[in-house]
C-alpha cells in the first residue's frame, strides 16, 4: 500500500524532545490554550519544542520538588511503548496525511497496527442497535471496498461498525478502527477479541490518552476524526440522536463526501435536512453505493496524485 509504516520498520522524523514537548503542552495548556490551538500554533511554526519556549513561563519549567515537565513528558512516552502504545504527533511524517488538514486534527495519536500515511479509506458507520438489513449492508459495503482495495474505517462500536470491520477482516481487507476511549482500553467489552485483531490485522487509533476511559464527549469527537481521516462516509443506518449524525455533519464541515442510504434518509430528518447540499449522496441500493464510491475514489485518486506532482516540483 502506498505509505504503508508497520510499528516496528516506522522511524519517526520528530525528534524525543519535540515529542515531549507537544505531550507537556497538552498536559499544562499554557495560558488555557486548547488543545486544537495548541496543534495550530505547532503546525505553523513547526516545532512544538520552540512553541513550549515561548508559551511557558519559566517558574513552571522547574518546579522545586516536582519532575522538570519535558522530562516527565519524555518519561510518559517511554512507559508507553514499553506497552506497545506508539506515539504519532502532527508534525510525524507517518502522521494520517488527510487527517492533518482538518481543523479537528488531533496534536497526537496513539497507534497498533500498520500505519499507511496516505491511506484510501472509507468510512462505515451507523446506528449500534441495527436492523438486520442495516447488518448485511454494512457487510456488503465493506467486502466492496476490500474489493476495490480500498480500506474499511468504523469505530469499533457494536451494531453497523461491528459488521463492517469484521466483513473486511473475514475479505482479507484492510480495515482501521478509530476509538473513542484510550488505546490501552477495551470499548465496549464485547468487542476485545475484535480489537485485538484490528491492531494485529490492520490499525488501531486513539486520540486520547491510553488510559482515558469511555465517556460520552469523547466519541464526536472521535467521529470528526473519522470523517477527517478518509476520502468519505457511508451512513448506512442510524437514529435520530446517532454519532453517525454527527459524523455526516463533519463530513459536510470537512468537505468529504457523504453517502447516505435511503434507509437513513426514510427515518431520519436530520438526513432529510442534509439531502441537497455539496457532497451529499443518496444511494438506495448497495450497487448505487458502491458507484458512487468508486466515482468518489477515482476522484481522490487524482487529487492525491496531483498533490504529489506538485510537492516533487
Amino acid at each position: 500500500m502506498d505509505g504503508a509504516t508497520s510499528y516496528s520498520e516506522a522511524m519517526d522524523v520528530v525528534s524525543l524532545d519535540e515529542r515531549a514537548a507537544l505531550v507537556a503542552l497538552l498536559q499544562v495548556r499554557p495560558e488555557g490554550m486548547s488543545w486544537s490551538a495548541i496543534a495550530a500554533e505547532v503546525l505553523e511554526t513547526g516545532s512544538a519544542l520552540a512553541v513550549w519556549h515561548r508559551v511557558v513561563p519559566a517558574t513552571l519549567m522547574a518546579v522545586p520538588g516536582e519532575p522538570e515537565p519535558l522530562d516527565a513528558a519524555a518519561s510518559e512516552i517511554a512507559g508507553w511503548e514499553r506497552q506497545g502504545h506508539r506515539l504519532l504527533t502532527i508534525l510525524d511524517e507517518t502522521y494520517p496525511e488527510r487527517l492533518r488538514g482538518v481543523h479537528q486534527a488531533p496534536p497526537v495519536l496513539f497507534a497498533r497496527g500498520t500505519l499507511v500515511t496516505r491511506d484510501r479509506a472509507v468510512s462505515v458507520v451507523g446506528s449500534r442497535k441495527a436492523s438486520g438489513r442495516g447488518l448485511e449492508l454494512a457487510d456488503g459495503v465493506a467486502r466492496a471496498l476490500v474489493e476495490r482495495e480500498v480500506t474499511v474505517v468504523a469505530g469499533l462500536a457494536l451494531g453497523i461498525d461491528t459488521a463492517a470491520h469484521r466483513a473486511a477482516l473475514d475479505a482479507d481487507g484492510r480495515t482501521v478502527a478509530i476509538i473513542g476511549t484510550g488505546i490501552g482500553k477495551v470499548y465496549p467489552a464485547a468487542n476485545r477479541g475484535l480489537q485485538e485483531e484490528i491492531a494485529s490485522r490492520g490499525l488501531l487509533l486513539s486520540q486520547f490518552w491510553p488510559d482515558a476511559p469511555p465517556q460520552k464527549f469523547r466519541f464526536p469527537m472521535r467521529n470528526a476524526t473519522m470523517s477527517g481521516y478518509g476520502l468519505a462516509t457511508v451512513v448506512v443506518e442510524a437514529g435520530e440522536r446517532s454519532g453517525a449524525r454527527i459524523q455526516a455533519r463533519m463530513a459536510v464541515e470537512h468537505g468529504r463526501p457523504v453517502v447516505l442510504t435511503e434507509l437513513v434518509v426514510e427515518q431520519n430528518e436530520w438526513a432529510r435536512a442534509l439531502v441537497g447540499r455539496p457532497g451529499i449522496h443518496v444511494a438506495g441500493s448497495l450497487k448505487a453505493v458502491m458507484e458512487i464510491i468508486d466515482a468518489l475514489v477515482d476522484q481522490g485518486n487524482a487529487i492525491d496524485s496531483e498533490m504529489r506532482h506538485l510537492i516533487s516540483r
